[in-house]
């Protein structure tokens, strides 16, 4: 049996972050969605339906992007599931003898498809139905909604991660103090300063591999680091980061996905940020409207209401800010943008904007294309042929998109 992730329309309008990448390669909780599919099938994903223009998309262990699924050999089993299915930690496919629908809380989620038949047609995977004849198999666990869910459902989900993991707990070193009867989980080659604060008691904490944390760190849970991160210095609470994350100054209920650079003091709230992102010193969000009301995001869409009083922003892939600048409630920044100047943005950045405040021009694509290749060899990542054409192809859509 061959596992294939699939992006189905709501996935599609998880702006920024859809333009860029597979939802599945988005973090949530511990790990990426992805990983979540693969515990629950039993075996590493063989691809991922998405959008056209990734196919060239690659990046760590992410299976290559299908972009038809007629294309899918019908000489193996096929299970197909949702990005957005989030499946309990506990429950393993246990095969069908026939095809069958994948129903989670009501929503189908997925497919099983035997040897030699059919894969249902591309439509089917915009919008996943019941399909007659085909038996419906419940799968315990939730499907993720619009793209804020994954920032207001990722501490609970994090908490829920780290305490049915089973790791060997940590003895903080001499200099740290530990507050709280939670589980706090530290890898290996983990340098942690005198002087700094983990505080349990809202939530467990898990620091990765060779992270390295500095005197005046209050890490507080839940929270989650990858490996060859740095926790410069601030109050860091409810945080899920990634790989290579850098962070200093206020971060509250946030998910960094990796590779960003926020080594600065600031306010970060209540947000989510992709990849290869610098923020620029004292860079800082609002989430919270002065009249506590419900937050709303301005989509390519249009606008919706979130219906949460707290929402920050939603920050793309390779988005870089300058010093100083100020980003509204309910932002979101296209992938690419370069923003600078200190005056405040629109809520809907287009995708690779250049400027400041409302006075904002196309970033060409060549000279983004030069500073992404900087910035991932910064940190070890090459950018051959493949990454080249991916980034090129993102940038003409999203390009195309504010035309």
């Amino acid at each position: 049996m061959r596992l294939y992730l699939f992006d189905d329309r709501v996935a599609d309008g998880w702006h920024p972050f859809s333009l860029t990448r597979p939802c599945s390669e988005l973090l949530f909780g511990t790990m990426r969605l992805r990983q979540r599919i693969e515990r629950f099938a039993g075996r590493p994903a063989a691809g991922a339906l998405s959008r056209t223009w990734l196919a060239d998309f690659v990046e760590d262990d992410a299976p290559p992007v299908v972009t038809d699924p007629a294309t899918v050999s019908e000489q193996n089993a096929r299970l197909f599931v949702s990005s957005r299915a989030v499946p309990d930690p506990t429950v393993r496919f246990e095969g069908s003898e026939g095809p069958a629908v994948l129903i989670t809380e009501g929503d189908v989620v997925g497919c099983y498809v035997p040897m030699d038949e059919p894969t249902p047609p591309a439509g089917w995977f915009e919008t996943p139905e019941a399909i007659a004849g085909w038996d419906s198999l419940p799968v315990q666990g939730r499907t993720l909604g619009p793209v804020w869910e994954l920032v207001a459902g990722s501490p609970a989900q994090t908490t829920a991660d780290i305490e049915a993991m089973r790791p060997e707990e940590a003895v903080p070193p001499g200099g740290v103090e530990l507050r709280g009867s939670g589980r706090l989980v530290v890898g290996h080659d983990v340098r942690i300063e005198p002087g700094v604060l983990f505080d349990t008691r809202d939530g467990p904490i898990l620091i990765g591999d060779r992270t390295e944390i500095r005197t005046g760190s209050r890490i507080a849970g839940p929270f989650v680091c990858g490996p060859d991160s740095r926790l410069l210095g601030g109050g860091l609470s409810g945080v899920t980061a990634g790989p290579f994350s850098y962070l200093r100054g206020e971060v509250e209920e946030s998910v960094v996905l990796g590779f960003t650079n926020k080594a600065h003091d600031g306010f970060l709230g209540h947000a989510y940020v992709g990849r290869w992102v610098n923020l620029g010193a004292m860079t800082t969000n609002s989430d919270l409207k002065n009249n506590y009301g419900t937050v709303r995001l301005t989509l390519p869409d249009g606008e919706v209401d979130t219906g949460l009083t707290k929402l920050g922003c939603l920050v793309g892939d390779h988005v870089k800010t300058g010093i100083g600048t100020l980003i509204n409630t309910g932002t979101v920044i296209g992938a690419g943008s370069n923003l600078f100047g200190g005056a405040m943005p629109p809520r809907w950045v287009p995708p690779f904007s250049w400027g400041s405040g409302d006075s904002l021009t196309e970033y060409r694509s060549a000279a983004f294309l030069d500073t992404a290749r900087i910035v991932m060899e910064r940190r070890g990542q090459s950018v051959d042929e493949s990454v080249a054409r991916w980034l090129s192809a993102v940038w003409e859509i999203g390009r195309g998109s504010v035309a």
